[in-house]
């Protein structure tokens, strides 16, 4: 601990965790029902992860549970493994350990490159999950878990409307959307909900469904089992928790840097969250990730440091073993209300009301993501975004990309020296000019010029406008230059200075095919030892 840690601090951290638990208390019951794993399953993961999260993370300020992502993943886990809890959370610890292994390998500083038109759709469609799944339990109908059967059954839920279940979940959702912002500083409009709701509904005996039983008490330690015939589902699902895990979490610790001016450690909290998850697998709780909303709320009720986060863990742990009679009174209308108003800020708005202004290649990424977010697969939707975004920034770079032939401009040459070459050689020298990044989107426009170099003697590369040069561009060139061999032309490639190109080049091989003098870094360089290649012929 530091040094200037101070009663403040304490004070402040005090407050900012109790606020934080009092804000996750509803949210972990209501994550923990919507998963189908159980109340009590939110609150255990809450407490692991919020725990260890915040004692061993990289963010001091963030708050840890979890989250509607997550959750949604989580759901799908269950559905693949129906009973098996060995298997499900064997899903759960991989994940941690995935994490683990991202930030062993520094990968937390890699995320913020991940496309946002990628991110946008998925974080959207996660929203949409949400809501359409909440919406039968709003309805007093029997949960779903798929929001495509969602869809479907629809008209059924509709008709079998309980108005009284209908009735208390719109009170909820008016309740955390509409409490005067001056009120919630005080009490978190999801904890008023719950608590006016539960109030309502247990004083006039109103006749909704509730959560029911909660196991009181310390929970039992699960072992997760990998049994090697379930291990190609279990692994691709893992990956995906840990992947939505780690930009979820990140994403948070940016904007808790923002609040408090500090800069986070995005590997140290990889290795937080990880361990964080692992410890939720163990004893049967739900994963999660940094909780922007948690977060804040710690933020400005006072956290400044980790302790915040553990304190709000203890809070969680507190209520489990004294309050689980009162939590299994909570009606699901209520907590479907609540889960509606999370769903509905995960949508991303700042780039839903620039949706008629956005590139059509980056709206096409978002919309595809979306709808197979929705309605196939998540895992799906994060591969298929990722490839097209890539694909999409390809064809974008290779259309800035430039390779032309040309036959060498008089301005090019010394003196008198250029009239003479360009009259008595017939264009024996000719100029290879690639302008812009040169790699595997941009090769195949350098085999559309090969043709145009025949018939000529020497063969200048210019590659002095070539801000980089991947494994495909080198192996192109490589191929360009021993066509070039066999065609009896003399090629010389010419490189910026400083770039690291030339030295590629050599490291690769390619010097004993050019010659020593056939990579060049100066321009004039070049033309003056074409000139001199030809006089020798």
């Amino acid at each position: 601990m530091k040094q200037s840690y101070s009663f403040a601090s304490v004070k402040g951290d005090f407050f900012g965790g109790l606020t934080a638990g009092i804000v996750a208390l509803p949210l972990a019951l209501a994550f923990g029902v919507a998963s189908g794993a159980g109340a009590a399953a939110g609150l255990y993961g809450a407490m692991a992860l919020g725990f260890f999260a915040a004692l061993l993370g990289g963010t001091p300020t963030q708050v840890s549970g979890p989250t509607g992502p997550m959750t949604v993943i989580f759901a799908a886990t269950i559905v693949a493994f129906p009973g098996n809890l060995p298997a499900i959370f064997a899903v759960v610890f991989l994940a941690g350990a995935l994490q683990l292994i991202f930030g062993w390998l520094k990968i937390g500083s890699f995320v913020r490159y991940i496309p946002y038109p990628v991110i946008s759709g998925f974080m959207s469609g996660i929203g949409i999950i949400i809501i359409l799944l909440q919406i039968h339990p709003l309805l007093g109908a029997p949960s779903v878990s798929a929001p495509l059967e969602s869809v479907l059954k629809m008209p059924a839920a509709v008709a079998q409307l309980n108005p009284y279940s209908l009735g208390v979940g719109v009170l909820t959702m008016a309740i955390v959307f509409f409490t005067p912002a001056r009120v919630t500083r005080t009490i978190p409009s999801p904890l008023l909900a719950l608590v006016v709701g539960s109030l309502l509904v247990q004083f006039f005996d109103i006749p909704v469904v509730k959560i029911g039983e909660i196991p009181a008490g310390l929970p039992d330690l699960i072992l997760p089992l990998f049994p090697l015939n379930l291990l190609p589902k279990i692994v691709p699902m893992a990956l995906a928790l840990a992947v939505l895990g780690t930009i979820d979490s990140l994403l948070t610790s940016v904007v808790a840097d923002s609040m408090t001016k500090t800069r986070h450690n995005p590997n140290r909290e990889l290795l937080g969250q990880g361990i964080g998850n692992m410890a939720a697998a163990l004893i049967g709780g739900l994963p999660g990730a940094g909780a922007t909303m948690r977060t804040v709320v710690n933020i400005k009720a006072g956290g400044t440091t980790r302790i915040s986060g553990m304190t709000h863990a203890l809070l969680l742990l507190a209520i489990l073993l004294g309050l689980g009679p009162y939590a299994a009174l909570i009606p699901l209308p209520v907590l479907a209300g609540i889960l509606m108003k999370v769903g509905i800020d995960i949508l991303d708005y700042r780039l839903l009301k620039l949706i008629h202004r956005i590139p059509r290649l980056d709206l096409t990424v978002m919309m595809a993501v979306f709808l197979i977010t929705v309605f196939v697969d998540l895992i799906v939707a994060v591969g298929v975004g990722i490839t097209l975004a890539s694909l999409t920034l390809t064809y974008r770079i290779s259309r800035m990309s430039e390779i032309g032939v040309h036959g060498v401009s008089q301005s090019d040459w010394q003196r008198d020296l250029e009239k003479n070459l360009e009259t008595e050689t017939g264009h024996g020298i000719r100029i290879l000019n690639i302008n812009g990044p040169f790699f595997f989107g941009t090769t195949a426009k350098m085999q559309d010029h090969i043709s145009a170099l025949l018939g000529t003697k020497v063969v200048i590369i210019n590659c002095l406008r070539v801000p980089l040069i991947d494994l495909t561009g080198y192996f192109a060139l490589g191929e360009m230059i021993s066509s070039m061999r066999s065609e009896q032309i003399k090629p010389i490639v010419v490189f910026r200075d400083g770039m690291g190109m030339r030295k590629q080049m050599i490291a690769m091989g390619y010097d004993s095919v050019l010659g020593i003098d056939g990579i060049q870094t100066d321009y004039n360089d070049a033309l003056q030892l074409a000139w001199e290649y030809l006089e020798s012929k």
